[in-house]
């Protein structure tokens, strides 16, 4: 079964902190935090549906700028280990290029080790680590980058 991918909205708000506050218990973002990414003109978030809202990946780009950040991005217990936190990626990736940037950032919890993959099959590299940045847990940051490759044109 196949996911379809939608920017959010404000009513996919409570399906979005559910996954949030399952996946990230001790230091998950509030609400009002979200409602804010979700309305801001700055900011492309996206939900992936199945039988309802399985995942969700938010963006920091303005346009113009030449540098875009990796908000979050989380995907729910039942729909891990099916290639939708790299659907994901590549659709924020690609959003990003439109708008103009040419690198992109993420932080990845030190404890992360299945993201930490993700990120570096991705073409991200370590470029930093924030001790102790992830708090009540004291877990360190290790913050990524991305130069963004150009689209390629493959003929079929």
């Amino acid at each position: 079964m196949t996911f379809a991918l939608r920017r959010a909205t404000q009513a996919d708000l409570d399906a979005i902190m559910a996954i949030e506050t399952a996946t990230f218990a001790s230091d998950a973002w509030s609400s009002d935090a979200m409602a804010s990414e979700l309305a801001s003109g700055h900011t492309y978030y996206l939900v992936a549906e199945r039988d309802g809202v399985e995942g969700y990946a938010g963006l920091l780009a303005p346009r113009r700028s030449f540098q875009a950040d990796i908000q979050t991005i989380a995907v729910s217990v039942s729909a891990r280990r099916q290639g939708l936190g790299r659907v994901l990626m590549l659709a924020l990736i690609a959003e990003a290029r439109e708008r103009g940037a040419t690198e992109i950032f993420l932080d990845v919890r030190a404890d992360n080790p299945g993201a930490q993959a993700l990120y570096d099959d991705l073409g991200f590299e370590e470029i930093a680590v924030r001790t102790g940045y992830y708090q009540p847990d004291n877990v360190d940051a290790i913050v990524m980058k991305l130069m963004i490759p150009k689209p390629e044109t493959v003929t079929a």
